[in-house]
């Protein structure tokens, strides 16, 4: 009687709960990244979660692939083989989870969401892919394309530089590293030379749409991230208290929720001020630009109005603090891109300009 409710092997046991199995390993690697991932792509504990994911991801890959060759003789290894395409599930799953977490934090634009959406149906459909990861192919095109969204990040953390050559060290370092893997891949399993054209042409194709993602700006500018900003009427910084102190117009609570431009009611000779706060890497340097565009009605397109250029150090939990102001801007629609120095978004402060013939109430906030 009891041996109806009891598996006699792990197959048997996969077998009976597979369905639980797979949703199960995605829910445990996305408890795990809340538990372990932190929000800053610098500190050692994201990049050592992130690289234990790769190497139990390659390394559950070649025990797989020796398995199914027949080159492992261990009994007991054997009977954990149905688990192992589980645990390169797992491990993948934990890669997407924290690679969502952390570019949507870093995505500025409706253009650069597209990556942020593409690395989210990779991570729900991880579900569905656990018969796929006994192909070589599949298994080889997933960890290339973690690899190269790690290196994405992680170098320029590193090397405290940012930009399109870090970029194309990436790629070329994520291809040298998915090169030394198959060859080491085909020293112990032989039998996945005839696999190789095959995942050539899927890592080429890979890295080639990673290239068109980056200089399409459709991939976010991980590892820096705007943490802060918005429109004032006035932006003081106190450089003995290390604050700033913010005058802006009084507003109910619930708009700071709602995805609504702000208003802003200008006086005559009135300046607009934007404050941001943008996080970067320990140690990393770089140039920032505001760029204060209006909307042209006659024209139906934006005009860049000024490009104001400063320099942000990083380190910063909440953010490196800067701001930049535009005097008397015309009546109308008004955004601030929020630009790295090669001209990727960061983010971006949209607001509608309305004049009126006195100041409005303010209210002060610091920073």
């Amino acid at each position: 009687m009891i041996r109806r409710y009891l598996p006699k092997n792990v197959e048997e046991l996969v077998h009976w709960y597979e369905r639980y199995v797979s949703p199960l390993s995605l829910v445990a690697g996305f408890i795990s990244d809340n538990l372990f991932l932190t929000r800053r792509v610098d500190l050692w504990t994201t990049n050592a979660l992130l690289s234990f994911y790769l190497v139990v991801s390659a390394g559950g890959i070649v025990l797989l692939n020796r398995i199914e060759s027949g080159r492992v003789l261990v009994r007991r290894l054997l009977s954990f083989a149905p688990i192992v395409p589980l645990v390169i599930q797992f491990a993948f799953g934990g890669l997407f989870s924290g690679f969502l977490s952390l570019y949507s934090r870093s995505a500025g634009d409706i253009i650069s969401w597209i990556f942020v959406a593409i690395v989210a149906v990779l991570l729900i459909g991880n579900e569905r892919f656990s018969r796929l990861y006994v192909r070589v192919p599949f298994q080889i095109a997933i960890l290339f394309t973690t690899l190269f969204a790690f290196l994405i990040f992680f170098l320029p953390v590193v090397f405290h530089r940012i930009g399109e050559g870090m970029f194309i060290a990436s790629g070329l370092s994520a291809l040298a590293i998915a090169s030394l893997f198959i060859i080491l891949l085909m020293r112990l399993v032989p039998e996945t030379r005839k696999h190789l054209t095959t995942t050539a042409r899927a890592i080429a194709v890979i890295y080639i749409v990673f290239n068109i993602l980056y200089f399409t700006n459709a991939i976010p500018p991980l590892p820096l991230a705007l943490k802060d900003a918005g429109v004032y009427h006035n932006v003081v910084h106190d450089t003995v208290a290390g604050q700033y102190l913010l005058q802006g117009e009084l507003f109910p609570w619930y708009e700071r929720f709602l995805p609504i431009p702000s208003v802003f009611r200008e006086a005559p000779g009135e300046s607009a001020f934007v404050y941001t706060s943008i996080f970067a890497p320990s140690g990393l340097s770089t140039l920032v630009v505001d760029q204060w565009q209006w909307y042209d009605p006659a024209q139906k397109s934006w005009t860049t109005e000024a490009s104001i250029a400063y320099q942000i150090q990083g380190g910063r939990d909440g953010g490196y603090e800067g701001y930049s102001e535009y005097p008397s801007p015309q009546e109308g629609k008004w955004r601030v891109n929020v630009l790295t120095g090669y001209g990727q978004l960061i983010g971006r402060v949209s607001f509608t300009v309305v004049a009126v013939p006195a100041q409005v109430p303010l209210e002060s906030e610091t920073k």
